[in-house]
């Protein structure tokens, strides 16, 4: 299960998604976000996953290595899926079973939530993919530098996500080689009730706490021993700025967010219309 975690893994690869500023790829992964929301009705929604699947391939990773963002969250998908089917109501009745019943607006619920978080998990996985954790620090500080005003330690904000990103990758494969010890030494993780398979979790998780509380220390004594001292008349070799490519990707994305709207609020109605019309 640890190996199929790729969130924060950066994935080397020449593509005009690769090339794109960072900060307009963050906005871009915000805006994302909010357009998946907004979508209510079929048509939305399958425009905002062509797109998303149009990027994906735009941006040159493996599919299998995209998809495999999914699988770890997997179990939550299916239980929010569930429970749509079940709580959600309108339309006619499907299957009903003692007191729980199945409806056709239940079926489109469950099926929208589950694209939903999908498409969430994908859009912010491309983001890692293709931005370098340099990037995104410089990024997130340039867009939060207006925050200055209200003395906010934006520098320091935008490297303590960075780094928390940075350092996924290394926390699971530190996770895999303290399983892997303990299983060796005859731990048994994976059988048994609930309850102690949980405690058979205690002596992986207090060596991977102390692992990590000893890589953080050690980050600390490397910054300090450069002369880190924040952001103040910090300096940077790569400027940011921006290129036609990035104009064309938010212009493209503002026609996105404007079939969203304008689908969820005629499309309806046309539909009703043509119903009507035929039946």
């Amino acid at each position: 299960m640890l190996n199929d975690i790729t969130f924060g893994q950066y994935y080397p690869a020449e593509s005009p998604l690769h090339r794109l500023d960072p900060r307009v790829k963050l906005v871009l992964t915000v805006g994302l976000i909010v357009v998946i929301f907004l979508a209510r009705v079929a048509v939305s929604l399958l425009l905002v996953t062509a797109l998303l699947l149009a990027v994906t391939l735009l941006s040159r990773i493996p599919l299998r290595l995209t998809l495999k963002s999914l699988k770890p969250v997997l179990p939550l998908l299916i239980l929010t899926a569930v429970i749509n089917l079940f709580y959600a109501s309108g339309g006619r009745v499907v299957l009903q079973v003692w007191k729980l019943t199945i409806t056709t607006g239940g079926l489109l619920t469950a099926g929208y939530m589950a694209l939903r978080i999908c498409l969430l998990i994908l859009g912010s996985s491309l983001l890692t993919y293709t931005t370098t954790p340099t990037d995104l620090t410089d990024a997130l500080e340039r867009l939060l530098s207006p925050l200055k005003a209200v003395r906010l330690d934006v520098h320091s904000l935008a490297m303590m996500m960075t780094i928390a990103l940075r350092f996924i990758p290394t926390l699971i494969e530190e996770t895999e080689k303290i399983t892997a010890a303990q299983k060796a030494r005859g731990a048994d993780l994976e059988s048994g009730s609930l309850l102690r398979r949980v405690r058979a979790l205690i002596p992986i998780l207090i060596p991977l706490l102390i692992s990590a509380f000893r890589r953080a220390a050690e980050l600390a004594d490397a910054m300090e021993c450069r002369c880190y001292h924040g952001g103040e008349g910090r300096t940077r070799l790569k400027q940011l700025r921006l290129a036609p490519r990035d104009g064309a990707a938010l212009v493209l994305f503002c026609l996105l967010a404007a079939g969203v709207v304008l689908a969820n609020r005629f499309l309806p109605g046309l539909l009703y219309g043509l119903f009507a019309r035929l039946w």
